[in-house]
């Protein structure tokens, strides 16, 4: 299956700001430890840079389907990594691989909604539980990293069925 990378995302550390939103920038370099310059307090604080949460995945068409609903948010809102398009959420899961050029990323677990977000502008404290529920299985991927490299928009994206090649190093 192939797509394409959209939109790349990071947010720098920024005193004790939250990791949403992130800014679109035109390149994001790839390490073991995840998106270089990209910091997640929940990651880093509470997840002790757990490598199974190391770039997070979403997909150009959630996000267009959560604006037909009344959500009117925008790429990176939701603290992706990379915005995807032509590949449908459920085409990731466990175990998948995803080459965007000559980083290979290892899809490892979903990305549960966390009340974080009820901090965008359109959401808040009265909207959020809706929200939240509204995000359930529908948030994006987390994958861990098997090869790093560079990612830029436009670039192609090929997606692996799980087990059928390279290993992580």
């Amino acid at each position: 299956m192939r797509g394409r990378v959209v939109q790349v995302h990071r947010k720098a550390k920024q005193g004790r700001a939250r990791g949403v939103p992130k800014q679109a920038v035109a390149e994001i370099t790839i390490t073991a430890e995840g998106v270089e310059g990209d910091f997640n307090r929940w990651r880093t604080e509470k997840a002790n840079g757990d490598p199974d949460q190391a770039v997070l995945l979403l997909s150009d068409e959630t996000l267009a389907d959560l604006r037909t609903e009344g959500w009117p948010v925008q790429r990176g809102e939701l603290g992706e990594n990379v915005t995807m398009a032509g590949i449908p959420p459920t085409a990731l899961g466990p175990g998948v691989r995803v080459h965007l050029g000559e980083v290979v990323l290892e899809v490892s677990k979903p990305c549960d909604p966390c009340t974080v977000l009820y901090s965008l502008p359109y959401v808040g404290l009265e909207r959020g539980p809706g929200f939240i529920r509204t995000l359930q299985g529908r948030r994006g991927w987390f994958a861990r990293v098997v090869r790093g490299g560079t990612i830029q928009p436009e670039m192609a994206i090929e997606v692996e069925a799980a087990g059928l090649s390279l290993p992580i190093v």
